[in-house]
């Protein structure tokens, strides 16, 4: 499916933000930014941060501001900016709360098979964002696709983040950007895939350098939006730092790869 009548995808959609919210007004001023960068290149912007983030490497490590502020200020940045945003769930418990405020629930990479969180997600009406597990073959993906649909929901699409390659290392198989195309909408993660998951003794690390150069691949394969997440100063980020971009970063990748992007949709 290359193409959906969602009015999600009806342009390129930059779905970004900050790994984790932090505080409700520096989500504020990172949507601002988005809404602003979006608007130049005319494309939809979706704000994203998680409201907990459940899959720490360490039980020191950073998780949450309260799940309570996290989703006020996900409902703030809607109220003020007419963002759509996007937020993940790891429980089936979490799941109607999410939805009174999100209008994308996510899955995330590593729970991507667990029927009963996918079935809860869907069952709300949202649409469902699936994060390709870095263990999964893109093909097999399908099956995470059909078990929305079984619900009656066709709203949902896939978001690759780059497959494990021994320990510590992540890569990516533009060939799966294509082959998930036939199951939904595909989004690539551009700084995810540039992660060292737990290479940092209890952390992630990252290559950051590297997301210029695959946001431009994935571009040219047709994918539906970019995925990246942005920070105003990533080296201070309590989550994913090393991966994370600037926003003036984003912009000068969105230059580049919204070219890439609409010369494919007029070859297609």
């Amino acid at each position: 499916m290359d193409k959906t009548n969602w009015p999600i995808f009806d342009r390129f959609v930059l779905i970004a933000g900050p790994c984790v919210l932090e505080s409700r007004k520096q989500a504020l001023e990172i949507a601002g930014e988005l809404h602003r960068i979006a608007g130049e290149f005319d494309i939809r912007p979706v704000f994203k941060a998680s409201f907990d983030k459940a899959n720490r490497s360490s039980i020191d490590s950073f998780r949450s501001i309260g799940t309570k502020e996290s989703l006020d200020s996900l409902q703030e940045v809607k109220r003020k900016y007419g963002m759509l945003v996007v937020t993940d769930v790891h429980e089936t418990t979490q799941v109607a709360e999410v939805a009174e405020v999100a209008d994308i629930i996510q899955i995330p990479a590593f729970l991507c098979r667990q029927t009963d969180l996918i079935l809860a997600a869907a069952e709300t009406g949202r649409v469902v964002n699936i994060k390709k597990g870095q263990f999964m073959a893109p093909e097999d993906m399908r099956y995470a696709v059909e078990k929305v649909k079984s619900t009656g929901s066709d709203s949902v699409f896939i978001t690759e983040r780059g497959s494990s390659f021994g320990y510590h290392n992540l890569v990516v198989d533009m060939r799966g950007l294509v082959i998930m195309k036939k199951f939904a909408p595909v989004v690539f993660d551009a700084t995810h895939s540039v992660q060292l998951p737990g290479g940092r003794g209890g952390e992630s690390g990252g290559r950051r350098e590297f997301v210029p150069a695959l946001a431009r691949a994935a571009a040219a394969t047709g994918i539906s939006g970019l995925f990246v997440e942005t920070h105003p100063d990533p080296d201070k980020a309590p989550s994913d730092g090393p991966n994370m971009i600037t926003p003036a970063a984003l912009r000068d990748i969105l230059s580049v790869v919204m070219p890439i992007h609409n010369m494919v949709n007029r070859c297609h």
